[in-house]
């Protein structure tokens, strides 16, 4: 019998597993854009935890073991700026990161009134943008941040809340 994967919130002691993962996952950008000192490779073990206090963490369980996350944050005006959605290597193509960015999205919206989504991934990031793109996402700004890299923003609004009446 397998084991099936779970998305939860992420606990203080899943931080160290997240990092490493978030490494792992992050050698093929900073191979893509010749830059091996992007955040996601330099952030710390404290910073990271200060995160997981911060906002909203998830991640996928594959037994114990923490096999993708994504966080969240939202703004004074309800826009949702979604991040480090990561998938380790061998659990990609599974369908995987669509469960964590729509478990993302529900979290944002239910439990911090998230008016719309936000991410950003760089222009050379193909299969990143076409998976933003199938599941509703729209550009709205191009930022050249260096001369090798191009930030495209994405956003789609949120689904309205489902009222019943009484």
């Amino acid at each position: 019998m397998g084991m099936s994967v779970t998305i939860s919130a992420a606990a203080g002691n899943d931080a160290e597993q997240i990092l490493k993962l978030q490494y792992l996952c992050y050698q093929s950008e900073a191979e893509l854009y010749g830059d091996y000192s992007i955040e996601p490779l330099t952030q710390t073990l404290d910073d990271l935890r200060a995160e997981l206090g911060g906002g909203c963490v998830l991640v996928a369980r594959l037994g114990e073991e923490v096999v993708g996350s994504v966080r969240g944050t939202v703004d004074g005006e309800g826009t949702a700026v979604i991040t480090k959605l990561i998938v380790h290597p061998r659990m990609r193509r599974h369908g995987l990161g669509g469960r964590l960015l729509a478990a993302v999205e529900e979290h944002l919206a239910a439990d911090w009134s998230a008016k719309r989504y936000r991410l950003a991934t760089g222009q050379r990031s193909e299969v990143n943008l076409r998976f933003y793109r199938d599941k509703g996402y729209q550009r709205t700004r191009t930022e050249q941040i260096s001369r090798t890299l191009t930030l495209i923003t994405l956003e789609k609004e949120a689904a309205p809340a489902f009222v019943t009446s009484a």
